[in-house]
Formats: C-alpha cells, structure tokens, sequence
C-alpha cells in the first residue's frame, strides 16, 4: 500500500464527527494510559522554552497538556484537516502569545520541509502508517533532543486484533488499514539516526519509547 494512499484513508477515517467524540472524551477522562505515561516521562525533561512538534496530534492533547511546563511553541502535523477545526481554538487558548501551527499532511512526505524542533511525539502514528521507518527516519531528523512514540506490542493477542480490524475495515469497503510494525526495526533506524533509547514504559498492549540525541548533555530530572 503506498504512502500516499494510506494518508488519504486516514485523512477520510478521522472525520470531524471522531474529532468531536475525542474532545469530548478527553474533557471527561484526561488523556488515554499511553498517552499519559508518554506526557509522565517528557514531564521529567527540562520543556521551558522548548519546541514541540506533534506528529498526528489529532486533537492537540499533548500540545494542551505540556502548555502550562513553558515550552516556547507547538506546531501539530495531522491527515485530518477536521481535527483542526475542533482543536485549534483550545490549543491556541492554553499557548496565548506563545506560537502555535497547524499543519495539514503527509509527515513522512513533508518532513524535510518542516523546521526542526527539540521535542518530537508520535502518539499511535506509527500504527496508522504503513512505512514505520520512513515515520521515525523523518521525526528524528527534525528532532534537536527527543523523540518520544507510542505503538502497539508486538505480541500474538495484539496482533489478532489489528487483524481483526483490518478484516472488518475491508469487508466495509474502507481503505484505512493499521500495522504492527516490528520493534527492533523501529529501533534501529532512530539508532541510526543517532538517537539512544533513554526511557520504555508499556500497558497491555501499547508501548512507548523515548529517545534522545546522543549529543545533548541535558537530563531528566530524577
């Protein structure tokens, strides 16, 4: 399945009646349990003045929930030109002066036309697209200090289900299909990129990673 393709499906499959349901949703619950352990884990780094750029922010919740630790800016990458619609008035309202962009797209297609940023998310991207490499290949060369992701397990009941929802997706005549990507590729194209694993924390069936550029000398804190 190319690129392109993919993009386009997800694009059509978070509607704006989604984006309207995740809001809510996020009101009366707070963020999702992988979500929160990605935001517990970028909490313990120095965010002051920080650049973020969320890729497939959706809703903007990790661009909400960092506003009030400083950081200098957020620019929200997303397929879904609806999330948008629903978000940005939220967001720009947490950020005030501070400068918030959103932008519509590919990430892996437009990533060499964004500008780097010292903080990069992917929360649940990586399974909605089909090339996980060329993904993280991209968030790593934006990245001046971080990158942190989200993804599904690799374990037998995981995959049972995605392949469930793929099965259901293509009996309904829907594009949009979602991965299971192997870890230790994932892993190796950020190394590759210069960038080492600084944290792992996992649910029952998600994982998150961060890594940082092996050049900067800044720590979380304990």
């Amino acid at each position: 399945m190319a690129c392109c393709a993919q993009y386009c499906a997800a694009a059509a499959k978070f509607s704006r009646k989604v984006a309207e349901r995740d809001m809510r949703r996020y009101h009366r619950r707070g963020a999702d349990a992988i979500t929160k352990l990605l935001l517990t884990e970028l909490r313990r780094w120095p965010l002051e003045g920080a650049s973020i750029l969320d890729v497939g922010g959706g809703i903007g919740v990790i661009a909400m929930e960092l506003a009030d630790r400083g950081p200098g800016s957020a620019t929200i990458v997303e397929a879904s030109p609806t999330y948008f619609e629903v978000a940005r008035s939220e967001v720009e309202s947490r950020y005030g002066s501070r400068p918030t962009r959103f932008v519509v797209g590919d990430f892996a297609a437009m990533a060499p036309t964004l500008p780097d940023a010292d903080i990069v998310t992917l929360d649940r991207v990586v399974c909605c697209y089909p090339d996980a490499e060329g993904l993280l290949r991209g968030a790593a060369e934006r990245a001046r200090r971080l990158v942190a992701f989200t993804y599904p397990r690799n374990r037998w009941y995981v995959r049972a289900f995605i392949a469930l929802v793929n099965s259901r997706q293509r009996l309904t005549g829907n594009p949009f299909r979602a991965f299971v990507h192997p870890p230790e590729r994932m892993h190796a194209a950020l190394e590759r990129a210069g960038l080492v694993c600084a944290a792992r924390r996992r649910t029952a069936v998600w994982m998150f990673d961060l890594y940082r550029r092996e050049t900067v000398g800044v720590r979380p804190q304990a």
